[in-house]
C-alpha cells in the first residue's frame, strides 16, 4: 500500500491518519508541494491519495501555482476508485476539483466544535459507527458548497458541508480529525501569534478544554482514520 501524502502549508502533520497508516504498513511518500516539491502526474503510482490543511484558501493559485495540477490529480485518484482524502484546505480543493463553490470567509470555527451526521451517514462506510453527534477539532475561516454527485454526511450551523463523499472512496472533511491532544498543543506553540491575535484567551484555556473534549475527539478521529485506511 504507497499512500501520497500532499502537505500544502508549514507545521501540518498526519496525526491520527499516520497511525492508521502505520497500523496498516503503509508506504508514505510525502510531498511537500508549498515548497515546490513535484507532484506525481497521475495516480499511477500510489494506492491512495492524502490532501493536508493550510492557512491559505483554496483559490490561491497565484501564490500557489500547482492548485490546478493538485486537482487534476484528485480527479485522476477518484475516477481509477482510489482511495482519497481531503482534510480542511484539502476538502475545499476537492470541492472545488468536483465542482463546488469555494466561498472565502464567512465560516469561522476553532477549537473542539459540534458536528452531527447526516442521514446517509448511518450507511456510510467510514461514518456509520460514530455517534450521530460529536465534537471535533475545527480551524478554518472557509467553507464551500457540495459538488454535485456529492453525498452530504456531516454538518453544523457554521459549515453545513463538514464532510462528503465523492463515489465509493473519495472523502472531504471540514473539520480536523487527524488532530489529537498532541497535534492540537503542537499547532497551539507553533502558531501561538496567530491564534493569539485571532482567538484570544485560548492558550489560558487549552488544557481545559482538552480534558473536556480530547478523549471523545481523539476516539472519533482515530476511528474516521482506520475506517478510511480499510477503504484503501
Amino acid at each position: 500500500m504507497r499512500v501520497l501524502i500532499v502537505r500544502n502549508y508549514e507545521k501540518t502533520g498526519l496525526g491520527l491518519v499516520g497511525a492508521a497508516l502505520q497500523e496498516a504498513g503503509a508506504k508514505i511518500d510525502i510531498r511537500k508541494a508549498y515548497e515546490g516539491d513535484a507532484l506525481p502526474t497521475d495516480a499511477a503510482g500510489h494506492d491512495a491519495l492524502v490532501m493536508l490543511g493550510g492557512g491559505q484558501n483554496a483559490l490561491a493559485d497565484d501564490a500557489y501555482p500547482y492548485f490546478p495540477a493538485l486537482l487534476d490529480l484528485t480527479r485522476d485518484f477518484a475516477a481509477r476508485d482510489r482511495a482519497v482524502l481531503g482534510i480542511c484546505l484539502g476538502s475545499q480543493l476537492m470541492a472545488r476539483a468536483f465542482g463546488g463553490e469555494n466561498r472565502i470567509g464567512g465560516a469561522t470555527e476553532f477549537g473542539w466544535r459540534q458536528v452531527a451526521l447526516t442521514p446517509d451517514a448511518q450507511d456510510d462506510a467510514v461514518l456509520r459507527a460514530l455517534p450521530g453527534s460529536f465534537r471535533i477539532f475545527q480551524w478554518h475561516d472557509d467553507t464551500f458548497t457540495l459538488p454535485p454527485g456529492a453525498v452530504r454526511l456531516a454538518a453544523n450551523d457554521v459549515a453545513e458541508n463538514q464532510a462528503f463523499r465523492i463515489g465509493r472512496a473519495a472523502y472531504g472533511f471540514q473539520f480536523h480529525f487527524e488532530a489529537d491532544r498532541t497535534l492540537v498543543r503542537n499547532w497551539s506553540s507553533d502558531f501561538a501569534g496567530l491564534i493569539a491575535d485571532n482567538h484570544p484567551g485560548w492558550h489560558a484555556k487549552l488544557e481545559s478544554e482538552i480534558a473536556r473534549h480530547a478523549d471523545q475527539a481523539d476516539a472519533v478521529g482515530m476511528a474516521i482514520a482506520r475506517a478510511w485506511v480499510a477503504l484503501i
